[in-house]
């Protein structure tokens, strides 16, 4: 049977508006994404489930509830969605997936990998190999000043302690070969980006003619698409900035259709080549397709 793509609501978090649009002013971006009386912004935590064959796979998984109350505090979770709800109204359990694919280690990304079972931090996905790659893992594992508070090592460590931890093998991309996409499973490739963090990988998969590429901290709502429009969160602006274009240049041209983790209106939407660069062509739900 053919491969079917389905989006995973997780719930919705939020973030300070500020910190989510970097040097852009409030009075630009709050005209699109209106904030509320403390500055926050509501974000979706969409993940993708992939079924093919015998694979199911989950594309990142939220932000878990293992955390403490201080912690879920910082991010004012709601929405009536969450990780087992949205695979059980769809027929599925998380023992039956086979693979969890982390395109970073961010704790909104990963965080519902591992569950608490009494004192013990095991693996939510007890039959699933977890995916990472090893440049991101270590840099997850060590990690610098600015990003500690985003890589929580309950959420990380307890995936290689378990044995269930793999990398994809996707090397770096280099400015000089400038490898854009590199194959990782059937109907899979990788790009890979250093701009939000080192080694983030932005999964493209091959679905009823299209592309779909998931766009997890690259681009995380249609309001991010202008180059300038870049998270305070990221480590290299300026790489981002890069990247994006290097990727928008390419959707725009190839139809790509853009898969958005954090937007919490649009699933998806596909570019196209304006005066002003690229830009929003239209929004859809994935199911339109």
């Amino acid at each position: 049977r053919p491969m079917t793509l389905h989006p995973i609501d997780t719930g919705f978090f939020k973030l300070d508006g500020g910190a989510m649009f970097g040097v852009v002013p409030k009075t630009l971006w709050s005209k699109h994404h209106p904030p509320d009386e403390k500055n926050l912004c509501t974000w979706a935590m969409r993940c993708l489930l992939v079924e093919d064959g015998d694979r199911l796979m989950l594309i990142d998984n939220g932000i878990g509830d293992k955390q403490d109350a201080r912690f879920f505090s910082h991010y004012d979770l709601h929405g009536d969605d969450t990780l087992e709800g949205s695979l059980r109204k769809l027929g599925f359990s998380r023992d039956d997936v086979t693979d969890v694919f982390l395109t970073h280690l961010h704790f909104d990304h990963c965080g519902g990998s591992i569950m608490r079972d009494g004192d013990r931090l095991v693996p939510a996905f007890r039959n699933a190999r977890f995916w990472s790659n090893e440049h991101h893992w270590n840099w997850a594992t060590r990690p610098n000043p600015r990003e500690k508070a985003s890589f929580l090592k309950e959420n990380i460590l307890p995936i290689q302690e378990s044995g269930q931890l793999e990398f994809v093998n996707v090397g770096r991309r280099s400015e000089e070969e400038n490898v854009y996409l590199k194959e990782v499973f059937p109907g899979f490739d990788v790009f890979l980006v250093n701009g939000h963090t080192d080694a983030m990988m932005i999964p493209h998969i091959r679905y009823k003619g299209r592309t779909i590429a998931y766009m997890a901290d690259l681009l995380p709502s249609i309001h991010h698409i202008p180059l300038p429009w870049v998270m305070a969160y990221d480590t290299r602006p300026l790489l981002t900035m890069q990247e994006k274009s290097d990727f928008l240049e390419v959707a725009a041209d190839e139809g790509i259709v853009l898969f958005f983790e954090h937007d919490p209106v649009n699933q998806c939407c596909t570019v196209e080549r304006t005066e002003k660069g690229v830009r929003l062509k239209e929004t859809f739900p994935l199911s339109a397709l």
